[in-house]
């Protein structure tokens, strides 16, 4: 079955650094694009950052284009996002995700907790 488990949250100062990681199982990882979302109470997830299957296409949310860089790699069936930069309000449950033949699948979400 496709399983997708984060890793890398925690604790950051304003204007630190983490990277995150999704690794995935389940499915053929170089077919399919991926999608990392984040979440914080009361609020819909939302998108975050998109690459295409082969890494050629990225793309971001607007409060985080010039910080968030998202990459791939399709040999370790690994998906990461480095976060430069980050302020209070990234704080949130990060999300790891794939849609494979049309059903949405999540991972159960990394902290990142970005407080001084």
């Amino acid at each position: 079955q496709v399983q997708l488990v984060e890793s890398g949250g925690g604790l950051v100062q304003p204007g630190g650094s983490l990277r995150l990681s999704c690794t995935a199982s389940g499915f053929t990882f170089s077919n399919y694009p991926m999608s990392w979302y984040r979440q914080v109470p009361e609020k819909a997830r939302e998108l975050v950052a998109f690459i295409a299957n082969r890494g050629d296409f990225t793309n971001y949310a607007g409060s985080v284009k010039g910080r968030f860089t998202i990459s791939r790699d399709n040999a370790m069936n690994t998906v990461y996002l480095q976060m430069n930069n980050l302020k209070p309000e990234d704080t949130a449950v990060y999300y790891c995700n794939s849609r494979v033949n049309r059903v949405d699948y999540w991972g159960k979400g990394t902290l990142v907790t970005v407080s001084s």
